[in-house]
């Protein structure tokens, strides 16, 4: 997993949260006691998926001068 900055983390996570509640499909293996632990929480899960790093979200940087 790439160092990310806290914004770059926050962005990640919440745009893959928003794509979960539209209804994606999970990118990690979840039983339904893992769901009912998170309470269905898209927010967790993107968190779980982020830390598996599992997440095809790449971030652009611009060079350094």
């Amino acid at each position: 997993m790439e160092n990310y900055t806290k914004y770059e983390k926050a962005r990640i996570i919440g745009a893959r949260a928003l794509q979960i509640s539209m209804g994606a499909p999970f990118l990690i293996k979840l039983s339904k006691e893992d769901l009912v632990k998170l309470k269905f929480n898209t927010l967790e899960i993107a968190k779980l998926e982020f830390e598996k790093d599992v997440l095809p979200i790449t971030i652009k940087r611009p060079k350094k001068a």
